[in-house]
């Protein structure tokens, strides 16, 4: 799908302009988006879309709810990001398109009529713009940034733990979710209690279960002693459920009890326990698209996302790598005297023009590589690149030919590697930008040995 012939958003309103919000709200400037509405072609009835955001679907939980059977519970989510308007089908039965072209993800102009199952509805922009309120703060625990991406989420992350409200944590792997939950913990009033963690990918179902709600002695094979389970023995505090999209089935209806009533049966016990925990669960899926396969429970989705905080990838916030691996290099021990070239700004350039897929977790494991063997190396994907002391690449020595040949394959790298992490790695709409065909831009890719994500 082509991207709009115009961009979605006019001069006189652009994206990324700042407003000043009104003071009582407790923060200053904000980026600003612009708003759209979706109008059901068969009542015209009119949905408002005000954060630049919102899902479409039957489940009560989606910003525009249908009545249509042919429309799943969460069918589609369209959303504005910077200057281009897009939908994007979460893994619907029936589909989505847009002007009749089906798409799993693809981009929409003012007046595009978006089909999902049986019902059509007209996309229009509106000349309004939304502030979006960003955290004061740079950080929040141990996670810091200053990029609008990430201080909206400190601001949602902020207002939750001034509540006991269950939190979802969602975003890629690698993105911070484990720390964004020990600091959920540690702002709230449950800072004294226990903060206890368990992996629900894994373990087993049946130690799972057990791990969870614990079980009485004798309650199976090898039970020789009582054991609590973790919403037990974490009372007074909170229960952090990472990778929840991996729950068995058969064990979500009892955390779904957990979650509606506080209350726990252990395995062999016959009356319910009351608990006092909060719950704040992690997920690098979209439960969205899960509710639609039949894999995850829509009325524990439901329960488990009170809050939905979003984690954004480290490309969408690369603006803060320098400033992120500094502070990574010194947690590892590197200081700027001892090891100056990993503090050299032509190295931390490199960092930030890199995709990283692995998100903070890539970045620092490439960061210890390289204060491992004292040098600045290259990231991954950027291939080899002859460097000066200081660590940027030096394209004045040796013969004419050669140099400009360095600077024409270090150039390809670093375009490809910036319009690939501004798609998030798909290829058919890094060439409509490029403006190449897909399978010109696949033979750059495999020249510099860069794939997609």
């Amino acid at each position: 799908m082509a991207p709009p012939d115009r961009p979605v958003v006019p001069p006189h309103a652009q994206a990324d302009e700042t407003i000043k919000v009104a003071p009582a709200s407790g923060y200053r400037l904000a980026p600003t988006v612009r708003r759209f509405r979706l109008i059901n072609e068969t009542d015209q009835a009119v949905s408002e879309c005000l954060t630049g955001r919102c899902q479409v679907g039957t489940h009560a939980g989606a910003e525009v709810q249908l009545s249509d059977p042919t429309v799943s519970r969460f069918h589609c989510e369209v959303f504005i990001e910077g200057q281009r308007a897009g939908v994007k089908d979460l893994g619907s039965t029936n589909g989505t398109a847009i002007d009749g072209v089906r798409v799993k993800e693809g981009y929409l102009k003012h007046g595009s009529l978006l089909q999902v199952g049986n019902s059509r509805l007209r996309f229009e922009l509106d000349e309004k713009v939304s502030a979006l309120p960003l955290s004061q703060e740079p950080s929040f625990g141990t996670l810091r940034g200053s990029a609008p991406a990430l201080r909206q989420a400190f601001m949602v992350l902020e207002k939750a733990a001034k509540t006991d409200a269950t939190v979802l944590l969602e975003g890629e792997t690698g993105t911070g979710k484990s720390r964004a939950a020990q600091a959920l913990h540690a702002a709230g009033a449950r800072r004294d209690g226990p903060f206890l963690v368990v992996d629900c990918g894994a373990l087993p179902p049946t130690l799972l279960e057990a791990e969870l709600f614990g079980h009485e002695k004798g309650a199976f094979t090898g039970a020789n002693t009582r054991r609590v389970g973790v919403f037990e023995e974490a009372s007074s505090g909170t229960v952090f459920l990472d990778e929840i999209g991996e729950l068995p089935l058969e064990l979500q209806p009892r955390l779904l009890r957990v979650l509606e009533d506080r209350q726990v049966r252990r395995l062999g016990q016959n009356q319910w326990t009351p608990v006092d925990v909060r719950i704040v669960a992690a997920t690098h899926r979209d439960l969205r698209a899960d509710v639609n396969a039949g894999k995850f429970r829509s009325d524990l989705y439901f329960r488990l996302a009170v809050v939905r905080v979003t984690l954004p990838s480290l490309r969408e916030h690369a603006e803060d790598i320098p400033e992120l691996a500094k502070s990574l290099l010194k947690e590892l021990g590197a200081t700027e005297t001892i090891h100056p070239g990993l503090f050299a700004p032509e190295f931390l350039m490199q960092l930030q023009s890199a995709s990283w897929p692995g998100n903070v977790r890539e970045l620092r494991n490439h960061l210890e590589r390289c204060l491992v063997f004292e040098t600045p190396e290259a990231p991954p994907g950027r291939g080899n690149v002859v460097t000066t002391p200081g660590g940027g690449a030096d394209f004045t020595r040796g013969p004419l030919v050669e140099a400009r040949k360095r600077a024409v394959e270090r150039f390809e790298r670093d375009y490809l590697t910036a319009l690939l992490a501004r798609h998030g790695g798909k290829v058919s709409q890094a060439a409509v930008e490029a403006e190449v065909d897909r399978i010109s831009l696949y033979r750059l890719m495999r020249k510099h040995g860069l794939k997609p994500e």
